[in-house]
């Protein structure tokens, strides 16, 4: 960062302690000063209209970063008489006092005065400006070092499977079609023009107020496996792929099927191998999609060392955070297609995993013509414009300083150079159309139903998910204890049919037993055990949710969960209201109140059985269901929260679910319970009505019966 010093209102010479050269002959009651207050005053007039824009946010943290150095210019400034020095810091804390009443307005401003806050090119190129006008020369910024791949992590791993598939395919040839493309990417007219700046400006400048979607061809359906159903607007996106199109912003709204669109347009596209990076909260879901919509292709998940990996895998999935491990042999197994995830977690380019996914995106596009790269988020942009410049860096339609292959020839076609008044709309136009794909639920409201339950399946890892899975062995065990002496004590042998009636005796036994015991291991410990498993995962898929869409609503059974939900909010400085059976009338409107009129507090945590009825939080139209419940009818009762009369948005639903776990089997049969209550609506008699007792009883037997398959009872 350049430093500004040297010069009072006087324009007299003082020593120059922040190394940069000053401009004489300024009139008295000029200085950088005045130009900080002037700029501050228009920020302050700005935010009051909000929402602040991009300028606007550049502009603030620009006069935030030279008063902070003009201070220590002054304080280090051994010319100054003391009543000059302190008359200096008077009007400098004039200027910092309108920057706090400014960051008042809108607190999203003071995360760009943090020590890591990163500083674009254009606070960069706005700083030299502000600094000239208050009459200093702004030192010469150093040329920026070229990019280097991040050094390989000191874990490394290459996991045994993929060694023999290595060894299987020792050689991948060479694709002198991704070779030629690149090097017939040339700058004519618009060489020596800077363009990414121009590029990222236009976003702002040149904004329709529409979305930004690129032209998609109009079908209506699209093939998908099993006789699944793809909405239109996917199935929009499918076929742009099918017709040749390889690289996707997609930035469609939380709740719109991106997954399933990238998965059908790999398929479409033949991108296999196929590379898949993403938030450990939702590799599970995505090897359990690929199943779904690509049940012909293999995935493998990549979990600690990858002693498990599957390295003849169709889809790879890893989640960032075991990218520094992996990235090696990732970078040589011949991915043809790559998709990551949430990709706004990659907006800061200095960070390790940002560097991994671009260097694993670069070695794909060095070895594969035209590879499918895809790139997924809700919210391509959270503080800046610039947040654009890691995803299409990856997505390939730039480097570190100019635009590339056919965005550069795009470019070229308009006949403008940045000096030209249309070049902003022109520019932004090309970049759409090179893969930028944004819908709104509002959108295509036609396309998806009012309501709907979507499954996100979470693998528990570590000791804890190991300890849930033993004591569920040792319930079944246990069972499998009560069947056998039962069988035994009539005379029957163990060998044969499974007798279901005995089954669901047995399962009724241990459901009493476990509702009489004060201790050990039973359906109810191990249910709660499981969503204390489960907090930290959903409270973190609720915290994206939250970065995404805006408002959402968490709901769990236990005290505990929502504790450590609440901590991992707290944590991450996102603001929530708390919802609880223990808190008085009171407290409880209040805490409504600041989730409904606030816009700063951005979930609502609560509890499944206290707030699941005679609360309106329709503000919100995403909601998590961190625990599961015993009935549909609970379930139903708290996504009738947000489901009500003036929701003006598609509401969906996210169940959090244990794989391999028996909270798997819960959610099956929450669900099959769900038909039969929606008939006691249309008058079914009411002991016909499922119960809690019905989904726990069904929950042992089918426990039972799964551990007497696998015993050789059948």
């Amino acid at each position: 960062m350049a430093r500004a010093g040297g010069q009072g209102r006087s324009g007299r010479a003082r020593p120059d302690t922040g190394g940069q050269r000053r401009r004489t002959g300024r009139p008295s009651e000029q200085g950088i000063i005045p130009v900080l207050a002037a700029v501050a005053r228009d920020v302050d007039d700005a935010v009051r209209r909000p929402p602040s824009t991009a300028a606007v946010r550049t502009k603030f943290q620009v006069v935030a970063l030279l008063v902070r150095e003009e201070r220590a210019r002054v304080m280090a400034d051994t010319g100054l008489s003391a009543a000059k020095r302190t008359e200096e810091l008077k009007r400098l804390d004039g200027v910092a006092t309108l920057l706090a009443r400014i960051a008042a307005r809108d607190t999203s401003l003071l995360t760009l005065l943090a020590e890591d806050a990163r500083v674009s090119d254009a606070a960069r190129a706005y700083k030299a400006t502000i600094m000239r006008k208050g009459g200093l020369e702004p030192p010469e910024e150093p040329e920026p070092a070229p990019p280097t791949t991040p050094p390989p992590a000191k874990n490394q791993v290459v996991p045994r499977s993929v060694i023999s598939r290595q060894m299987a395919n020792p050689f991948l040839a060479p694709d002198y079609e991704a070779a030629a493309a690149r090097a017939s990417a040339r700058a004519g007219r618009l060489a020596g023009w800077e363009l990414l700046e121009p590029l990222f400006r236009s976003f702002e400048v040149a904004a329709t107020g529409a979305p930004a979607c690129m032209a998609l061809p109009d079908v209506r359906t699209a093939s998908a496996p099993l006789g699944r159903e793809l909405m239109r607007h996917q199935a929009r996106v499918v076929a742009a792929a099918a017709r040749g199109h390889r690289t996707f912003l997609l930035a469609d709204e939380p709740g719109l099927g991106k997954t399933a669109q990238a998965l059908l347009a790999a398929q479409v596209a033949d991108a296999y191998p196929l590379l898949v990076v993403v938030p450990n909260v939702v590799k599970t879901n995505w090897a359990h999609e690929v199943g779904m919509w690509t049940p012909q292709r293999r995935a493998t998940v990549v979990h600690g060392d990858g002693e498990q990996v599957d390295g003849f895998a169709d889809v790879v999935i890893v989640n960032y955070e075991l990218l520094d491990r992996h990235v090696g042999w990732l970078g040589d197994l011949g991915f043809r297609g790559m998709v990551v995830d949430e990709a706004h977690f990659i907006k800061n380019k200095s960070s390790q995993r940002s560097q991994h996914v671009l260097a694993l995106s670069e070695r794909i596009r060095t070895r594969t013509s035209r590879p499918l790269l895809m790139a997924l988020t809700g919210t391509p942009l959270i503080n800046d414009i610039e947040d654009f410049r890691a995803i299409w860096q990856y997505l390939g339609w730039i480097d570190d300083t100019k635009p590339l292959g056919t965005l550069l020839s795009s470019l070229e076609e308009t006949g403008l150079t940045p000096a030209d008044p249309g070049f902003s709309a022109s520019a932004r136009a090309s970049v759409i159309d090179m893969g930028i794909v944004r819908r709104r639920k509002v959108d295509v409201v036609a396309d998806i139903p009012a309501r709907r339950v979507a499954d996100l399946p979470v693998e528990l890892d570590g000791a804890i998910g190991r300890s849930i899975r033993a004591a569920e062995a040792a319930l079944a065990e246990r069972l499998v204890g009560r069947y056998r002496a039962a069988l035994e004590a009539r005379g029957d042998s163990a060998v044969g049919e499974i007798d279901h009636d005995l089954a669901r005796r047995v399962a009724q036994a241990e459901l009493k037993d476990s509702s009489s015991k004060a201790g050990g291991e039973n359906v109810f410990t191990m249910v709660r055990r499981i969503g204390q498993a489960k907090a930290g995962l959903a409270a973190d898929y609720a915290a994206q949710l939250a970065r995404n869409v805006g408002k959402v609503v968490f709901f769990a059974k236990h005290v505990d969960v929502m504790d450590q939900a609440e901590q991992t909010f707290a944590e991450r400085g996102i603001r929530y209201a708390s919802i609880r059976g223990d808190q008085t009338t009171r407290v409880r409107d209040k805490n409504v109140k600041a989730f409904v009129d606030d816009p700063e507090v951005s979930i609502a945590v609560c509890s499944l059985l206290a707030a699941g009825v005679g609360l309106n939080l329709q503000v919100a139209s995403n909601l998590v269901l961190a625990e599961l419940s015993w009935t549909d009818a609970e379930q139903t009762q708290a996504i009738d929260r947000i489901h009500r009369i003036g929701q003006s948005e598609p509401v969906t639903a996210w169940r959090i679910i244990a794989a391999q776990t028996i909270d798997a089997k819960i959610a099956e049969l929450i669900d099959s319970k769900s038909g039969l209550a929606a008939r006691a609506l249309d008058g079914a008699a009411e002991e016909d009505l499922p119960s809690s007792t019905d989904v726990q009883l069904e929950t042992l037997v089918a426990l039972l019966t799964d551990a007497l398959a696998g015993d050789g009872i059948v």
